[in-house]
């Protein structure tokens, strides 16, 4: 009994050793994006229904007259199949001032409007080197990357043309496991390695969700807090350990103790 009882004494030493020299990062390694508790949170505001374009945008633009004839040279190629003529839209991209390189046109500015803004001045300044143009733009690169459980699952989202609210990114992804905190969202938006702003969003009730089903925008990262599991965890840290000593003490049993 005594024997049992020093056996029990040695295994809770140890691991309150190893409890000791383990942080909480230690044990929730793969946690991502923690803020100190004086960073600025951002309010909420009302998102726009419409993107608007931003400096390293790609636009696929496609430039035709109004009877359908592609104007060749300015982001149009033309293939024959079935004799149907198709036409692609070439890729442009906005630059970090806000500006585009077109063709004829030369460095414009397009960032700060609408899709529809946009065709429409394109379609007024390539008015006046051609008849009836017809403008087409769509943003290809706009995506938003999401993080769960703790940040062991990611899943990166292509933002389509009609735009992708928070509650549309979650259901995409995945959804919402049992160790998520519906009601401890993080969106952080905007350069990372300035100063990004971040929000906190809670789903977990009807009401809330009436000021977090916000449109995003295209870099947005949404990291869902998880619920820590340190039981798990803290068995996995100790197990080595816990496994080394019985060892020692089987051979002590078998070979020494006798």
């Amino acid at each position: 009994m005594l024997k049992s009882l020093k056996i029990y004494g040695i295994i809770f030493m140890l691991a309150s050793v190893v409890l000791s020299m383990n942080s909480c990062r230690t044990l929730r390694p793969s946690e991502m994006f923690q803020i100190s508790e004086d960073y600025p949170l951002a309010e909420f505001k009302s998102s726009e229904k419409e993107y608007r374009i931003k400096p390293f945008d790609k636009l696929a633009i496609r430039i035709t007259t109004n009877d359908g004839f592609a104007l060749v040279g300015l982001g149009n190629q033309q293939t024959s199949g079935g004799g149907n003529e198709r036409q692609k839209g070439l890729e442009y991209l906005i630059e970090y001032d806000g500006l585009i390189k077109l063709p004829t046109l030369g460095r414009i500015q397009l960032a700060g409007k609408t899709i529809r803004e946009a065709e429409s001045f394109l379609e007024k300044e390539y008015a006046k080197y051609y008849k009836e143009p017809f403008v087409l733009i769509e943003v290809t690169n706009r995506k938003v990357i999401v993080f769960k459980d703790g940040g062991t699952k990611g899943t990166v989202l292509t933002i389509p043309s009609e735009n992708l609210t928070l509650i549309e990114a979650l259901a995409k992804s995945g959804g919402i496991s049992n160790i998520s905190k519906a009601y401890q969202i993080k969106l952080i938006r905007g350069d990372l390695t300035g100063e990004p702003q971040v929000y906190y969003y809670d789903i977990s009730h009807l009401k809330e969700i009436q000021g977090s089903n916000i449109l995003l925008q295209a870099n947005d990262i949404i990291y869902v807090e998880s619920k820590p599991k340190y039981v798990n965890r803290i068995l996995t840290e100790i197990s080595p350990y816990l496994t080394l000593l019985t060892t020692g003490l089987t051979v002590y049993g078998l070979f020494i103790a006798r």
